[in-house]
C-alpha cells in the first residue's frame, strides 16, 4: 500500500466535474490555502464539504487505517476535494505519449498477446514511417522486442502480422492510468460520469 499521503485524491472543480487526480499531500497543502475543500464521501452527510477546520473536527475520535498524524491532529486522509475558484473544464484527451499507449494496451505485446513488464516493451509503428505511417494513436501499439525485431519496418501483410486490438485514441477520464494499476477509491465513481447538465456549484 501506498504511503498515506502519497494516495491519490480525486479533484473536482467548482462545478463539481472531475478535473484530475492529485496526492494526498497536495490536496491537504490546497486544504490549508483556503484553495480547496474535503468532500465527505460516506455518513448522513455525505457530500457536505469541509473546511480545514471542519475537517479536523470531522476527523477527530475517529479510527481508520488511513489517518495523518501530526503533533496535535488526526486526520482522515481525503477521497476527494472540490477546488474553491477553479471552473475550467476537465481536458477531454489523452496525452499521447510511451506510458500511455502502455497503458491504452494492457502492457500487453499486440503481435504476441505476452502480457510484459514496462522495460521489456517497445513502441511499433503499425503502418512504418518510412512507409508514410504516422506517430498518433491508431498507428502505434506496444510490442516486445522480439516481435519489433521480427516486424522491422514491414507492413502488416508483408510480416503477417497483425495487431491483436486496432489501435485507438482511448476516452479522457480523471484517473487514467489509476484504475489500470487497481488504484483510486470507490466513493470516485458517482463523479466520474457525471452529465455536464446535471452539476452543481459548490458553496
Amino acid at each position: 500500500m501506498s504511503a498515506p499521503l502519497e494516495l491519490p485524491v480525486l479533484v473536482l472543480n467548482r462545478f463539481w466535474q472531475p478535473v484530475h487526480t492529485c496526492s494526498v499531500r497536495r490536496a491537504l497543502h490546497l486544504l490549508c490555502l483556503g484553495h480547496a475543500q474535503v468532500v465527505q464521501v460516506e455518513g448522513e452527510n455525505k457530500f457536505f464539504t469541509h473546511d480545514l477546520g471542519s475537517w479536523i473536527g470531522y476527523s477527530d475520535g475517529i479510527i481508520d487505517e488511513e489517518m495523518i498524524h501530526s503533533v496535535k491532529v488526526a486526520l482522515r486522509v481525503p477521497k476527494i476535494v472540490v477546488l474553491a475558484i477553479y471552473d475550467r473544464l476537465p481536458r477531454l484527451e489523452v496525452k499521447f505519449t510511451r506510458r500511455n499507449i502502455f497503458l491504452r494496451d494492457k502492457f500487453t505485446c499486440q503481435y504476441c498477446v505476452k502480457v510484459l513488464p514496462e522495460n521489456q516493451l517497445n513502441l511499433d509503428h503499425v503502418i512504418p514511417r518510412d512507409k508514410g505511417g504516422r506517430t498518433t494513436w491508431d498507428n502505434i501499439v506496444a510490442s516486445c522486442v522480439k516481435c519489433n525485431t521480427r516486424k522491422a519496418n514491414k507492413l502488416p501483410h508483408e510480416a503477417n502480422m497483425y495487431p491483436s486490438a486496432k489501435p485507438f485514441a482511448p476516452r479522457w477520464r480523471p484517473l487514467y492510468g489509476l484504475q489500470e494499476n487497481g488504484l483510486g477509491d470507490e466513493s470516485w465513481k458517482h463523479f466520474l460520469n457525471l452529465d455536464r447538465k446535471e452539476v452543481r456549484m459548490s458553496a
